[in-house]
């Protein structure tokens, strides 16, 4: 291990290093982890060399304050193939509080044909992310049904790409995505599943805190239309604000799914959006009106996610 502590970077206590062809500590990430003491309270760095890293991962409950560190998310991967069960299936799964994660991509790998007669589209997540103040840069997650498990708790992801095309971003997380590609295909199923759902929200009370916030992103995809979102808990919120949208986006952009009957709680905001498929004049009734843009600040600021500032008190300059 490599001990940092110059001042430019004394919040880093400790630097293990990955690399798959033995020049580093550990050649596989999960060992890294497993190296870790439990309830560390400084920040360990795992640096992790360029590399398609076949494992699935796991950062356990009793291990906060890590640093996964990629070389790019075009230069680290991380890919698996299970599939079926969401608590199950992830190729990376992070339980604790306190995560923060870089230039890394995730991928499942499961749905994507390899020769392969798979007719039925399986949940099969890249990430599922559980602890409160996680954040993720320039990473990418892929998949195609269930890829980011949104879990609970406040996340913040900037700059990064999500792949996938059925409730590919779905959970109860209360969690920002700025600058980020939201990217619906169904790759080889196109023909099967014509239409597909970016977030499935899970709020399920009027006092949840809970939200997908969509800032300054960019809504692209290639082969399918997609709905912004339908609902997978009865007040279900999502809010696009200040992004592009692509002409996959279907007209009516939601859908209640199982609360048709009580539509008026769930929450769907569109603000300030650009690009074909932002165009409101056929948007379901119930989605919600916004007279004036000032009346989402309060999701969109970062206050939303961070009121005591745990932010701008990770690891780097962000």
């Amino acid at each position: 291990m490599e001990q940092h502590f110059n001042p430019s970077n004394k919040i880093i206590a400790v630097t293990i290093t990955v690399d798959q062809s033995g020049k580093g500590n550990f050649t596989n990430i999960q060992s890294a982890i497993d190296h870790i003491p439990i309830n560390n309270a400084a920040w360990i760095r795992i640096q992790i060399s360029p590399g398609k890293y076949r494992e699935k991962i796991t950062i356990p409950n009793n291990k906060p304050y890590i640093f996964l560190e990629g070389a790019g998310s075009k230069a680290t991967s991380v890919e698996s193939s299970d599939h079926d069960r969401t608590d199950t299936s992830a190729t990376f799964t992070c339980i604790p509080d306190n995560i923060l994660v870089k230039g890394i991509t995730f991928k499942n790998t499961y749905n994507v044909p390899f020769g392969i007669d798979q007719t039925q589209v399986k949940q099969a997540l890249a990430a599922r992310i559980y602890g409160d103040k996680s954040a993720f840069y320039d990473c990418a997650f892929t998949g195609l049904q269930d890829t980011l498990w949104d879990a609970q708790c406040r996340h913040y992801f900037k700059n990064c790409y999500i792949k996938g095309g059925i409730d590919f971003i779905f959970g109860s997380g209360q969690s920002i995505y700025e600058q980020c590609e939201i990217h619906m295909s169904m790759g080889a199923y196109a023909g099967q599943y014509p239409t597909g759902y970016i977030t499935a929200q899970g709020r399920n009370s009027p006092t949840d805190p809970s939200a997908f916030v969509f800032k300054n992103c960019s809504i692209t995809g290639t082969d399918s239309k997609a709905y912004l979102g339908r609902a997978y808990g009865g007040y279900s919120r999502v809010i696009y604000a200040y992004s592009t949208l692509s002409d996959i986006i279907v007209p009516e952009g939601w859908d209640a799914w199982n609360y048709v009957h009580k539509r008026e709680n769930l929450e769907y905001y569109e603000s300030g959006c650009s690009g074909a498929g932002a165009d409101t004049s056929k948007r379901v009734p119930w989605e919600k009106k916004v007279n004036n843009p000032a009346d989402l600040n309060r999701f969109l600021n970062l206050s939303f996610i961070d009121q005591e500032g745990w932010i701008s008190k990770l690891p780097g300059q962000h």
